[in-house]
């Protein structure tokens, strides 16, 4: 990989001094540091806030704009789509423009794709969702390569700020989601503004993370020489285990992204509020974030991990029961013990993207394929369970469908944990 020059510390009153640049070059490298982890974590804030944000007022948008079903499904679908069509093109921009760049770049396209669909809803909001969505497709290769090239020492710690963040996003978009637009119903009733407010308000932290992820376009952070060619990845795609790592990834991505779209309008369709519903979502999302984080220390302590994967499916299909055969008045239990299954889930497939392959380049390779798969499974998710809602007029043949890709999830993750690597 390659940075631009430093900025040259060298005494520039006369004859260069020993200890006076070195007193001036530990600030400059701190402040360096610190904008890095600033520029990162606001960066974060926008992977799935503007996913998050929407299924709350999902009925809401469907009776202003005259959606059906069908289109709500696809507008859920458009995000998880594209972060499997579109991550794909993250190395190669990379390469020819450095990560930094490309960032910044991602960020105005999210910002860009969020106010054309907020401005003309009528017009734009599939195009503006799928620019929002390619986006962050890139910007969820890039962030976390980033960390490992930039700050390698610093690493886990940034990662795991970088995952509280981005729970953090996807919590707060669910909990205002509602009652920012209920705000703006009563504030302009009758108008288009409601809606357009809700569709582009998250383009307000975009903008605002791309002049805090300014300072870092200096530097030209590109892939290393030995990074994974077309090659690399074909010969992974013929061993069992990368397709069994993909699985679980794909499987356990369907349902959350499912639920995800779907659960605050199955908990308004059992009696629920719109607000409250909002509200199981940020504590869906918020039992994500926890474990999420916590499952890959845990893993790595364990000589395989069947155990875990089972506990962990085992966890989230209770928890999604809960949710609709449970009275709603232990809605929060039920909610949040599918999301720490969930969290548990994801944690455990980024795990063995790392713990199944025996070098890095192996690893880039296995990650790489394992996600783009993994997407495209999961794309289906929110389009079948919003299909079979629709044909059946209730939730127990969405929820009974959700638990049979949990069960196929705890098989893929059964054989995925064993303690095996793929060959260098």
């Amino acid at each position: 990989m390659r940075h631009s020059d430093s900025p040259d510390t060298s005494d520039t009153a006369g004859a260069p001094s020993r200890a006076g640049p070195r007193r001036r070059a530990r600030p400059h490298r701190d402040r360096e540091v610190a904008l890095l982890t600033v520029g990162i974590m606001v960066l974060a804030v926008n992977l799935r806030a503007a996913i998050t944000s929407l299924p709350p007022v999902f009925p809401e948008l469907a009776t202003a704009l005259h959606l059906s079903s069908a289109s709500i499904a696809v507008l859920a679908a458009i995000p998880v789509l594209c972060f499997g069509l579109f991550s794909g093109l993250a190395a190669p921009l990379s390469r020819g423009f450095g990560e930094e760049r490309v960032l910044l770049a991602a960020l105005l396209l999210l910002a860009g794709g969020l106010l054309l669909r907020g401005a003309v809803p009528g017009v734009f909001l599939f195009p503006g969702t799928v620019l929002a969505g390619g986006a962050i497709a890139l910007m969820n290769v890039l962030l976390p390569s980033l960390v490992k090239r930039r700050r390698p020492q610093q690493a886990g710690p940034l990662i795991g700020a970088y995952l509280l963040m981005l729970g953090a996003g996807a919590v707060v978009a669910s909990l205002i989601a509602v009652p920012v637009f209920r705000a703006a119903a009563s504030a302009h009733p009758g108008s288009q503004w409601p809606v357009q407010l809700t569709l582009a308000l998250w383009a307000l932290p975009a903008v605002a993370a791309a002049v805090v992820w300014l300072p870092q376009i200096r530097y030209h952070t590109k892939p290393g020489r030995r990074a994974p060619d077309s090659n690399a990845r074909i010969v992974i795609r013929r061993h069992a285990l990368a397709w069994q790592v993909a699985a679980f990834m794909g499987l356990q991505s369907l349902n959350y992204y499912a639920t995800l779209s779907w659960l605050p309008t199955l908990f308004q369709d059992r009696g629920v509020s719109a607000a409250t519903a909002g509200g199981l979502l940020a504590l869906m999302n918020g039992g994500n974030a926890v474990t999420a984080m916590a499952m890959p220390m845990l893993a790595h302590r364990a000589r395989d991990q069947r155990l875990i994967v089972v506990v962990t499916v085992l966890a989230a299909a209770v928890g999604l029961s809960g949710t609709l055969l449970a009275p709603t008045s232990s809605a929060a239990v039920w909610t949040l013990l599918l999301g720490l299954g969930q969290g548990s889930s994801l944690g455990l497939a980024i795990f063995f993207t790392a713990a199944r392959a025996p070098d890095p380049v192996t690893a880039a390779s296995l990650s790489g394929f394992a996600q783009s798969t993994g997407y495209l499974v999961a794309a289906t998710g929110p389009l079948t369970v919003g299909f079979l809602h629709h044909a059946t007029g209730g939730w127990a043949v969405p929820v009974l469908a959700l638990l049979g890709v949990a069960g196929l999830q705890l098989w893929a993750g059964v054989l995925a944990g064993r303690a095996r690597t793929l060959p260098p």
